[in-house]
């Protein structure tokens, strides 16, 4: 998925500074930005306060949506470097189109991972036909230095681990829980799953001390370590927990984000995440030229995302929280 900002901005992110060495219970601020005319998304990192969690460097939360009289989602061909995308439905499908000739639906409890690498273009859109409702997430995975000039890779993953305990049923799609492991690869240490909670569950999940932790609940009403964690939102929690408790008062859906602070520190602009100004500037600039880097989108019935003016200010990396 794009960031579709006309006007983007810079989000300098990294560096283990702002990141609490014990449990903490932070509720982010979200900023409500556009998916097109008429779709809303609640974005959710980068956000004023916080700009990662582990390697996750970008969350959009949407819907759920009724698409029914209406194309739905439709995100034209745009480019990416230097990261991951995790597409993670909970209604609805999307078609997803790359300039590797990949092309996958993907559904409700399946992983659709990008590795852009070093560079890839691609599209997203609901198929015709279509479901009524489109609900899920959209995260971004920042790739270390040493893998972020990997080749542009596309998985379709529909088969993923499932972690049961009483009332809860814990999918991963990303990374490791609790001995089980997702088929996605992964470049540094982290976890993205998703726990479906029964109306009424009292669960302990089971989490590594050094990693830092977040949790967004799609659904229902949830209680994450005894606070409300209200729909939409993001509940960052911090680092040096063994275990998480969380509680349900309805049936409920809650994803779980973690992973080891990301150290080094990056330069997020629109579709990019690069180490530099001049870098994310050459990014840009060779999208803006249709330069082979990027490669060519074959399929989608319109025309690609032009590139966005760089701001007025110079891009460099800071920190992780602002």
């Amino acid at each position: 998925m794009s960031n579709l900002d006309g006007e983007p901005a810079v989000a300098v992110c990294g560096g283990t500074a702002g990141v609490p060495g014990a449990p903490v219970r932070e509720l982010l601020p979200s900023k409500e930005v556009m998916l097109g005319p008429g779709r809303p998304v609640r974005r959710l990192l980068p956000t004023f306060g916080r700009r990662m969690v582990g390697a996750w460097c970008f969350l959009d939360h949407y819907g759920p949506d009724d698409i029914s009289g209406d194309a739905g989602m439709q995100v034209a061909p745009h480019p990416h470097t230097g990261l991951q995308t995790v597409s993670w439905l909970h209604a609805g499908d999307v078609l997803h189109r790359d300039s590797l000739g990949s092309l996958a639906t993907v559904r409700p409890g399946e992983l659709g991972l990008m590795t852009a690498g070093r560079g890839i273009s691609h599209s997203e859109e609901s198929p015709v036909p279509h479901r009524p409702v489109l609900h899920g997430a959209q995260l971004w995975v920042a790739l270390p230095d040493g893998s972020r000039g990997t080749a542009p890779a596309f998985a379709h993953h529909t088969d993923l681990p499932v972690v049961t305990a009483p009332g809860a049923e814990v999918t991963v799609f990303l990374g490791e829980f609790d001995g089980a492991l997702s088929p996605g690869e992964v470049f540094s240490p982290l976890l993205g799953a998703d726990a479906a909670l029964a109306s009424g569950a009292r669960a302990r999940l089971p989490l590594e001390p050094d990693f830092e932790y977040a949790a967004l609940t799609m659904s229902g009403d949830v209680r994450v370590d005894g606070d409300p964690a209200p729909v939409g939102r993001l509940l960052y929690l911090g680092c040096g927990r063994d275990g998480l408790r969380v509680e349900a008062d309805s049936d409920a859906r809650l994803i779980l984000l973690g992973g080891v602070p990301f150290e080094e520190k990056i330069v997020m602009f629109w579709n990019f995440v690069g180490r530099t100004g001049a870098e994310i500037e050459g990014y840009r600039n060779a999208w803006a030229a249709e330069d082979a880097l990027f490669g060519a989108v074959h399929g989608y019935a319109g025309p690609r995302i032009p590139a966005p003016p760089l701001p007025g200010l110079p891009l460099k990396p800071r920190g992780r929280t602002r």
